[in-house]
C-alpha cells in the first residue's frame, strides 16, 4: 500500500468510526415499554457489543497505519536542495521550524528597512558590518543583508521543492508494514 492509500483510508476509517458511534449512541437505552428495534439482529445488547468491537477493530487499524506510515517517514531519506533528511524530518522541520524561521527574516529584514530609513531621515550613514562609523549617529548592521535576502530566498524554494517531493514520494512509496 502506497502512503497516498493509507492516508486516504485514513479519512475513511474516521468516518466510519464516528458513525458506528453515532449508531451506537442512538441504541445507548430505550424505554421498557419500547419493542427492541434490533431484536431481530439479535437485541440491542447484542448489536451494541459488535459495534463497540468494531469500533475497536478500526481504532486498531488506525494505529497500525499511521505507526506504519511514521516508520516509513522515518526511513526514507530526502534530499532536498541538497540537505538531506528523512521524511519524518522533513515534515517536523515544515511543521515546527519553517515557519518560524521565515517569519524572523521577515522580520529582521523589515527592521533593517526601518533603520535604514530612519537614519537616513536623520541624515545618518548606514554601515555594512565591520565598518567604521564616522558620526556616533551612524547605524552599523550586524548582518549581512545579502545573506539574509538568500535565507529567504532558499527558504521559499525549499518549502516549494519539498511539497512536491513529499507528493511525489507519498505516491510512490510503500509503506513498510502494512497490508
Amino acid at each position: 500500500m502506497l502512503i497516498t492509500e493509507a492516508l486516504a483510508e485514513l479519512k475513511t476509517l474516521v468516518k466510519r468510526i464516528e458513525k458506528k458511534r453515532e449508531y451506537v449512541r442512538a441504541y445507548l437505552y430505550r424505554p421498557d415499554g419500547l419493542k427492541d428495534p434490533l431484536e431481530k439482529d439479535g437485541g440491542s445488547q447484542e448489536v451494541l457489543k459488535k459495534e463497540l468491537q468494531a469500533i475497536m477493530d478500526v481504532n486498531k487499524r488506525v494505529i497500525d497505519l499511521r505507526t506504519s506510515i511514521q516508520k516509513t517517514n522515518l526511513s526514507t531519506p530526502l534530499t532536498v536542495e541538497g540537505a538531506t533528511m528523512s521524511i519524518a524530518e522533513w515534515l517536523t522541520w515544515r511543521k515546527e521550524v519553517s515557519d518560524g524561521d521565515v517569519r524572523f527574516i521577515s522580520q529582521a529584514r523589515q527592521t533593517l528597512l526601518q533603520a535604514r530609513t530612519q537614519a537616513q531621515q536623520r541624515g545618518a550613514s548606514v554601515l555594512a558590518p565591520g565598518a567604521t562609523a564616522q558620526n556616533p549617529s551612524d547605524v552599523i548592521v550586524n548582518v549581512d543583508e545579502g545573506d539574509l535576502a538568500k535565507q529567504a530566498e532558499k527558504l521559499e524554494t525549499i518549502l516549494g521543492v519539498l511539497d512536491g517531493q513529499l507528493s511525489l514520494k507519498n505516491a510512490t512509496i510503500q509503506v513498510e508494514g502494512i497490508a
